[in-house]
Parts: structure tokens; C-alpha cells; sequence
């Protein structure tokens, strides 16, 4: 076998991106990135808003039917007494 048949070198050129010698093509291919950018951006957003509205829905929806405390100050919890520990006298 050769060694030349290892080399990919000759392959380089069709992954390398060109830019295109136009100028007016050069302009358009760049404003069609940044369009699509901008795009991607945009229904990133809105994902993202329906995501946290979505949580907050289900957060609402899940407390529904839960009975509130009637008074502010109330804290709704359970509760243990536990005894003074008991510490030797030391004189």
C-alpha cells in the first residue's frame, strides 16, 4: 500500500466554507445569516416564555383545591417538642 492513500488532504477543500467573490453576494449571504440569527433568537424567546408560563400554570393549577390559612401571621406546619438537653453542673 501507498501511503498516499492515508492522506486526506485532498478532501480538505470540500468542508472548507468560501466565501463567495461578489460583493452583492457576499452582502446577501451575510444578511441571510444574520436574518436567520435572528429568527432562531426570536423563537428562542417565545420557547423559553411558554416554558415559564407552562411552570407557573402547573405550579397554580397544583395548589388549586388546597385550603389557605385564614389569617397571615397562621403558619400551617407540624410541630415536636423536644426536651432541654440536660447538662452536668460544673462547679
Amino acid at each position: 500500500m501507498y501511503a498516499r492513500h492515508f492522506q486526506f488532504n485532498a478532501f480538505r477543500h470540500v468542508f472548507a466554507p468560501r466565501k463567495p467573490r461578489h460583493p452583492l453576494l457576499r452582502v446577501g449571504l451575510g444578511l441571510l445569516g444574520v436574518l436567520l440569527l435572528g429568527v432562531l433568537v426570536f423563537f428562542s424567546v417565545f420557547v423559553g416564555a411558554a416554558m415559564i408560563a407552562g411552570g407557573l400554570a402547573y405550579k397554580l393549577l397544583r395548589q388549586r383545591g388546597k385550603p389557605n390559612a385564614r389569617d397571615a401571621r397562621v403558619v400551617d406546619a407540624e410541630y415536636r417538642v423536644v426536651r432541654k438537653p440536660v447538662l452536668p453542673l460544673s462547679h
